[in-house]
């Protein structure tokens, strides 16, 4: 049952219950009164949060407390202490059990610390109504349930009982008296019994149940044709099993079925399409059921279905025309399916649909004949991973509710179009990436003012309009890599101020863009100018955008780096430079002690590797690779470093000095450089997990000490070793891979 309908159904049933018998504030029993009030003093609860509870007041009627319906005589016949903050334990000498006449008890969202549900509840025979969910009660379900015989509703779901415990409890021993239940929830309540046992026991008891909740109830198949018996069901739901099973073909009998839920059941088989065309029907949901198969009927005219929900499984084939005649749908996912061919036309007659996702399928055709624009209550449109083509029309961007546009991953080509200054102003999340988009991106995309995310990479944009009107207060992401843009706007005015990550990696960028530079109140803080065509000096001023943490300049070709002013410190935690023609290490790094990842593989540094490099205090990830230094240069006495990963493979390093000390060290590789023997400082390199010593000129033994470290992956191919020395006495290791 959807969590709305949930919670309307049950304080209308409550509130029915409440007033089956008027309530009188003048003709309250005193041993009732008194039980209440001994009651509330063994709750442990937040008057701050209490609604109900803390009006219960010795002075006064208790029948005028909240939470507590009388009968005309005074009798408590009704106590709903729903979401009061209640947290204690509870047990058989509560005095609750004193309040004989209940007939409506509620205790669900509270704590009762993982007590058991006193077997005191089975003196409360009178009761038709009896919530307990999320209340945090464990231990077992006593069998004294099966003694409330008059039961309507019973709802004992999403509580901490221990399997070992529910195992000893027989479904069919605690129903088989509830001949009145006509609502059962046990969702997430392990039910004992062999494969359809479950499913008998419930046909044979309960001959007027009309709502059946048994999710994540850990039960298995066959899901038997004797629920069939059950003609007043209008809700099933029995997801989050392991049924291994095919639906019944019985399931389109139930005459008044408006919910079922069967999601992530592990079912088997086709799908029956009957089921589909009950007209009852409002919603369906066998979502994650990969190994289930289907496709969808013909619909029927004024059909009642709101929610269509079949993803991540294998249905296939067409979606039918007759779609649109579901007029009353709100939200369709068919993603992650097997679907194909166009999509239908009829989509633009389902006006009060607020979700559709159809990404992940083989649809093929335009989208440009749909009439978008009467989907005026849509808000989520996800279209992606689909051979969709042809331009993308105008109407999309015209859709008042609209918050999130995916269309990424297709075929689409041609300019996206200008908008106007009206087009989805709600619209938070933008994605076109993947595609076959060209042109200048629109100006008017800054029109839509709530815009957060604007991924537009993997197209052919060859302009992106810096110099536009202001850009959205919310943009935050702004994605354009892998695009052919070229920067044909050098001002400093920009009003493109906002961004905290901006993208614009394998573009043909030939020098930093300019309108990046002097704006101090720039909030950019992850800069990716990689895989482009800058050459020559990274700027100093591009170091100092004062929120800048990340910056990405690898597969560029880049010399050096501006000299910065005397004591400069940037805001930079992570330095990508790899793949460039760098032929020093970065001075201005010495007085940096907030950086934590730095890459300048693949470049041309040569010689020894400074000390002070290692000796950044903050400093977790580093990669020298594949470039020509030869030594480490000496550590001062005592010296420690935070280093966790250091590649250094591809030099020309001879040996390490042996008195290394990296506390955290986890990774190292050293392959493919100019060792002779086993580098000595590793012997106290108590965290390290893999070690690369592969491609050197290595000769001689193993030494046994490398097997008391705690390796998992060692690599010591392509040397010129002889033999294994025997490991040390009561040595273990770990290895998965050698």
């Amino acid at each position: 049952m959807p969590t709305l309908f949930l919670h309307f159904f049950l304080f209308l049933f409550t509130t029915t219950v409440s007033n089956l018998i008027p309530a009188v504030h003048s003709n309250c029993i005193e041993a009732q009164k008194q039980s209440l009030l001994h009651f509330k003093q063994s709750l442990g609860f937040n008057s701050s949060e209490s609604s109900k509870l803390i009006t219960w007041n010795s002075s006064t009627d208790c029948c005028s407390w909240l939470g507590v319906t009388c009968s005309t005589n005074g009798r408590v016949v009704g106590l709903d202490l729903s979401s009061e903050s209640i947290s204690c334990h509870i047990d058989n000498s509560s005095s609750l059990f004193q309040l004989q006449h209940l007939q409506s008890l509620n205790l669900a969202e509270n704590d009762f610390n993982g007590s058991s549900i006193p077997s005191a509840i089975g003196k409360l025979t009178e009761l038709r109504y009896l919530n307990l969910r999320r209340a945090h009660f464990s231990d077992h379900i006593p069998i004294e349930i099966s003694l409330l015989t008059r039961l309507v509703t019973l709802d004992l779901s999403d509580n901490y009982y221990h399997s070992s415990e529910v195992e000893n409890l027989n479904l069919s021993m605690l129903i088989q008296n509830l001949t009145e239940l006509t609502e059962l929830y046990l969702d997430s309540v392990e039910i004992s019994g062999q494969g359809s046992d479950w499913c008998e026991a419930i046909s044979s008891s309960l001959p007027n149940l009309r709502v059946l909740s048994l999710s994540s109830c850990g039960l298995s198949g066959p899901i038997c044709d004797s629920l069939a018996k059950l003609q007043s069901l209008y809700e099933i739901d029995l997801s989050y099993n392991s049924f291994y099973a095919p639906v019944p073909r019985v399931f389109a009998n139930f005459p008044n079925l408006t919910d079922l839920s069967l999601r992530y059941s592990d079912l088997l088989g086709t799908f029956p399409k009957e089921i589909f065309q009950i007209p009852s029907l409002q919603t369906i949901d066998l979502s994650g059921n990969s190994d289930l198969h289907g496709s969808f009927p013909e619909f029927p005219n004024n059909a009642s279905l709101r929610s269509l929900i079949v993803y991540w499984t294998s249905f296939s084939g067409d979606l039918p025309n007759s779609i649109g005649n579901l007029k009353m749908l709100s939200s369709i996912d068919i993603s992650h399916c097997n679907f194909a061919g166009s999509v239908p036309k009829s989509i633009g007659n389902l006006t009060q649909l607020a979700d559709l996702d159809m990404s992940g399928n083989r649809f093929n055709s335009p989208i440009s004949f749909i009439h978008w624009e009467t989907l005026v209550n849509l808000e989520t449109l996800y279209l992606s991973d689909n051979q969709l083509y042809g331009t993308i029309p105008l109407s999309v961007f015209s859709l008042p509710k609209l918050e999130t546009l995916t269309l990424s991953h297709n075929r689409f080509s041609g300019q996206v179009p200008e908008f106007s200054n009206t087009s989805s102003p709600l619209l938070e999340s933008l994605y076109l990436e993947n595609n076959n988009l060209e042109g200048q991106i629109p100006t008017s995309i800054f029109n839509l003012q709530r815009l957060e995310d604007l991924h537009l990479s993997s197209n052919n944009f060859s302009s992106f309009p810096f110099c536009g009107p202001q850009v959205p207060r919310k943009l935050s992401l702004v994605d354009l890599s892998h695009n052919s843009l070229l920067f044909d706007y050098n001002g400093t005015n920009s009003s493109f101020l906002q961004i905290d990550n901006l993208v614009l990696a394998s573009n043909k960028l030939r020098a930093f863009p300019d309108f990046l530079r002097n704006q101090i109140t720039l909030n950019i803080s992850d800069l990716d100018l990689s895989g482009n065509q800058i050459q020559g000096q990274i700027p100093n001023w591009i170091l100092s955008l004062k929120s800048l943490t990340s910056l990405d300049l690898s597969g560029n070709s880049l010399v050096t780096l501006e000299a910065p002013p005397p004591n400069s410190t940037y805001a930079l935690s992570s330095l990508y430079l790899h793949s460039n023609k760098l032929r020093a290490f970065p001075d201005f790094l010495r007085n940096q002690s907030t950086f934590y990842s730095l890459d300048l593989s693949n470049n041309q540094i040569q010689g020894e590797i400074p000390n002070w490099i290692l000796s950044l205090k903050s400093l977790s990830s580093l990669d020298l690779s594949c470039n020509s230094l030869v030594t480490l240069e000496a550590p001062p006495p005592n010296s420690t470093y935070a280093l966790s990963y250091l590649d250094l493979h591809s030099n020309k390093l001879q040996g390490i000095h042996s008195s290394y000390s990296f506390l955290q060290l986890r990774s190292l590789s050293l392959a493919s450089n100019k060792l002779t023997t086993f580098p000595d400082f590793l012997r106290n390199q108590s965290h390290l997990i893999n070690l690369d010593l592969s491609n050197n000129q290595i000769q001689g033994h193993i030494p046994n000490w490398i097997w008391s470290l705690k390796l998992q992956e060692l690599n010591l191919s392509c040397n010129s070793l002889e033999s294994l020395e025997a490991p040390l006495l009561y040595s273990t290791h770990v290895l998965s891979s050698v």
